[in-house]
């Protein structure tokens, strides 16, 4: 179900349930305009064709002892599509790491990172990104103050 597949009822139940996803399908229903079971049916097709790719919980990190949050550009030393995987599947096996992206521009991935203080954080690049295969450079910048942290997507842009 491609974005321009979306009617507006569809964005409506995303935006709702990206805002809590423990809604009741009553609450949502009632929340987006629709009677229960056509409220029931649009979810389902929706996780069905992948749009909704599952439920979590939004934690603090925080409040769970993650107070350093960090950004780390990483270039490779080789851009083959053999060597690029490799280091996506080691840095896809690293809990610290929460997100991964390759990017253009003067660095081959960013990574972001969360680790309970500096001194876990430095131990954790000297040890273990530094380590990974093929990296030739990284740069490390630290979230000072989140003035916009990820809460959803922004539906039907």
């Amino acid at each position: 179900m491609p974005n321009a597949e979306l009617e507006t009822v569809d964005i409506r139940i995303l935006e709702a349930l990206q805002g809590d996803g423990r809604l009741t399908n009553q609450a949502l229903a009632e929340d987006v305009g629709l009677s229960t079971s056509p409220c029931w049916r649009r979810v389902r097709q929706l996780e069905e064709s992948g749009v909704i790719g599952g439920y979590r919980a939004a934690l603090d990190r925080q409040k769970i002892g993650l107070g350093v949050l960090a950004f780390v550009r990483v270039k490779i030393d080789s851009h083959s599509e053999a060597e690029a995987e490799e280091f996506s599947k080691s840095v896809a096996r690293l809990r610290e790491v929460i997100a991964c992206y390759s990017i253009a521009g003067d660095a081959d991935f960013l990574l972001q990172v969360v680790s309970p203080d500096l001194d876990t954080y430095a131990d954790f690049a000297m040890t273990v990104i530094r380590r990974l295969p093929r990296i030739k450079e990284m740069q490390t910048t630290f979230v000072l103050k989140e003035i916009k942290p990820f809460t959803g997507f922004p539906v039907g842009l």
